[in-house]
């Protein structure tokens, strides 16, 4: 029996690839979607899901049946990975930025104390003497960094650069004492936020408080993780 010339059988293996990717593409728009639910306005989804697609065809490439029996399975973490290298890459939390975000939080959790709802932009640049502009940007790009994984994250707000001298896994097992020391509502705020991917309206109605209150829990949290790591 003759064999398949080369040409041909790499032009059905590629086309046995495109079809993997095709097949998944309901999954990879779906994760696309799932995750612009926690970004702004000012991202794109289009731009997420070709990300996907180009992470996705490069993958499918090296892609062994005889080792993964799901291609998804093989893909889905490599592909939100490069979805948030792409968020990365906006490079959205300067320092600027971040001087802006703590400046907004301190005024945040004055005006809800007296007022148990956040203020809005407006109130926020005329407290800080900002253009409005930069106020929504500022938001935008803390915004971006809460998609992130929760060191990360701890890492764009340590100005002294503490966390980045910790190992990896060191921090991980630092930042789990931390959370098991919570209240076992923050603690489920975390646990629904950064391992069940949901977004504030969902956590809000699992638990019913308002979506401003699990935003302020939420920025509390992060603050009393970064304390207690320095």
């Amino acid at each position: 029996m003759l064999k398949e010339p080369p040409k041909a059988y790499a032009q059905a293996l590629k086309k046995e690839q495109d079809e993997l990717v095709l097949t998944y593409m309901p999954a990879l728009r779906a994760m696309a979607y799932r995750l612009k639910e926690r970004l702004p306005s000012s991202i794109d989804t289009n731009d997420l899901i070709s990300i996907g697609v180009e992470e996705m065809i490069k993958l499918s490439r090296r892609y062994d049946k005889e080792q993964n029996d799901n291609f998804w399975g093989f893909v889905k973490k490599r592909v939100n990975g490069a979805m948030l290298d792409y968020l990365r890459s906006l490079d959205v939390m300067s320092r600027n930025n971040r001087k802006i975000i703590k400046d907004i939080d301190n005024l945040i959790d004055e005006y809800y104390q007296e007022h148990e709802k956040e203020p809005d932009d407006e109130y926020l640049a005329k407290k800080l003497n900002l253009e409005i502009d930069k106020i929504k940007e500022a938001r935008a790009a803390h915004a971006i960094s809460l998609v992130l994984p929760l060191d990360e994250q701890l890492e764009c707000f340590n100005e002294d650069r503490t966390i980045e001298r910790i190992e990896k896994e060191e921090l991980i097992e630092k930042i789990n004492a931390v959370l098991e020391n919570l209240k076992e509502r923050d603690q489920l705020i975390i646990q629904l936020y950064y391992y069940e991917e949901l977004n504030l309206k969902e956590i809000s109605e699992i638990l019913d408080i308002s979506e401003s209150r699990i935003s302020q829990i939420h920025k509390k949290l992060l603050k009393k993780i970064r304390e207690r790591l320095v």
